[in-house]
């Protein structure tokens, strides 16, 4: 008589479960995987700002690269800085590639809708706990009520035009920036935060380099006509509304040096919350970072 064959054991765990990590053996140390996580972040956070500037600064002082850089990156943020210094005067303005246009004269509504906007920001980045993000948006009405209130037109449209290079040393400061969100900010979580570090490097760079060299020798300042637009930014402050050429230089480097000291201040403070992640992987310090 022929053996059966022996009973097959049902097995406890399913053939296609959720995957489990296997259990340290005895005596090895365990895989904290929060605080792998805070060490390369905090690793990245001492190389990638320093590098980006640096990386940037150069391509900025070189020939080809430079122009492509001013294509594809800072350009967009020249244009865009002439934009948003156009609205927080309540002037309706559209970025464009090259160009910017801007109405001739306020516009009560767009003024009066953006300054909604901006306060349905503030009171709801506050309400979900995002101070930097209230505070921002309360800045920046702040800045449409005095633009638009105690700025005559002609005075908007001046600093609308100095809101080109200095749009490109703002915005690309806060751009920067991002790289320092919080833990769980969807910037953190993608790469989003990384391409903005690149972005605004090179939009500031661009920008700063230019008013750097301009100190000790005026002829670095792009004066003449840009094709299909007119004069360029500099000729028309000199030009139109009588600003002498060491005040404009000035002023430009005086605004990338106040964004820099902002940078060196973030780059500093981001240090140290992600030594206390560090060395308390499991502390309200990691939990809110």
């Amino acid at each position: 008589m022929a053996s059966l064959p022996p009973k097959r054991t049902a097995s406890r765990e399913p053939a296609f479960g959720p995957w489990v990590p296997p259990r340290p053996a005895p005596g090895t140390a365990k895989w904290n995987l929060p605080a792998e996580e805070t060490a390369m972040e905090l690793r990245m956070r001492v190389l990638a700002l320093p590098l980006a500037i640096a990386v940037a600064w150069g391509v900025a002082h070189t020939g080809m690269p430079h122009a492509l850089m001013r294509i594809f990156l800072s350009m967009w943020i020249h244009e865009s800085g002439h934009a948003v210094t156009a609205w927080l005067c309540s002037l309706p303005a559209f970025p464009g590639p090259w160009f910017t246009p801007v109405a001739q004269e306020r516009s009560w509504i767009f003024g009066l809708c953006l300054a909604t906007v901006l306060a349905f920001c503030a009171v709801r980045a506050w309400r979900s706990k995002h101070g930097v993000a209230a505070v921002l948006c309360g800045i920046l009405l702040l800045l449409q009520g005095f633009g638009t209130l105690a700025l005559s037109l002609r005075r908007a449209q001046e600093w609308m035009i100095f809101g080109g290079d200095a749009g490109c040393m703002v915005l690309g400061t806060l751009l920067m920036a991002t790289l320092y969100v919080r833990r769980g900010h969807v910037l953190y979580r993608g790469w989003l935060r990384w391409g903005f570090l690149v972005i605004g490097a090179a939009a500031f760079c661009d920008a700063y380099a230019t008013w750097w060299e301009a100190r000790k020798n005026f002829d670095t300042i792009p004066f003449g006509e840009n094709e299909g637009s007119g004069p360029s930014d500099p000729s028309r402050l000199v030009g139109e509304y009588g600003w002498a050429v060491g005040d404009m230089v000035h002023r430009y480097v005086v605004l990338g040096a106040l964004c820099l000291a902002a940078l060196g201040v973030l780059y500093v403070l981001g240090l140290r919350r992600r030594q206390v992640a560090v060395r308390e992987p499991d502390s309200e310090a990691w939990r809110q970072e």
